[in-house]
């Protein structure tokens, strides 16, 4: 039998601080912080993040700046501004990546599979034919084409023009 090491699993098990909301840190981070914390857009409604653990390559998260839990507790305007940011992520994805689809979605409570099911936020994953392949069923191992900090350095200019 052969080993596929996967350390990063690791950090993403041991990793979560309690009572500790990526979301909210993200919104109120500092400028010099965004790159290591993967933050493309910081609003004043609205965040724009890349997903530390992707299902893809180019995996984005955009959360409303408010800590808030269910879509009817949003305001018109963070509802408008995620939509509005969800355009330009589009956009920006298939400028870069060249997607042949996306997946976009709300999980909205444990139930659902929310991750973080106090803080809404909204999944932007680019698809391409033929990316799911036998790795994560037989070594819940997702194979991720390019560095993280190189999708980063491709998609933050698209962020600063907003």
């Amino acid at each position: 039998m052969n080993n596929l090491w996967a350390p990063w699993r690791s950090d993403y098990i041991g990793g979560r601080k309690e009572g500790v909301c990526i979301f909210c840190e993200a919104a109120g981070g500092v400028p010099e912080n965004q790159k290591d914390d993967l933050v493309l857009f910081k609003g004043a409604v609205s965040t724009v993040m890349l997903n530390k653990y992707p299902y893809n390559n180019g995996h984005l998260m955009i959360s409303p700046v408010r800590h808030i839990a269910v879509v009817e507790g949003m305001s018109p305007e963070e509802s408008i501004d995620m939509f509005r940011l969800l355009r330009h992520c589009c956009a920006s994805l298939t400028k870069t990546l060249s997607p042949e689809g996306f997946n976009i979605g709300l999980n909205v409570g444990k139930a659902s599979g929310a991750g973080f099911e106090d803080h809404l936020h909204m999944h932007v994953v680019p698809r391409w034919n033929g990316d799911c392949n036998f790795m994560p069923v037989l070594a819940d191992v997702r194979v991720i084409p390019e560095h993280i900090a190189g999708t980063y350095s491709k998609l933050k200019p698209f962020f600063e023009r907003i």
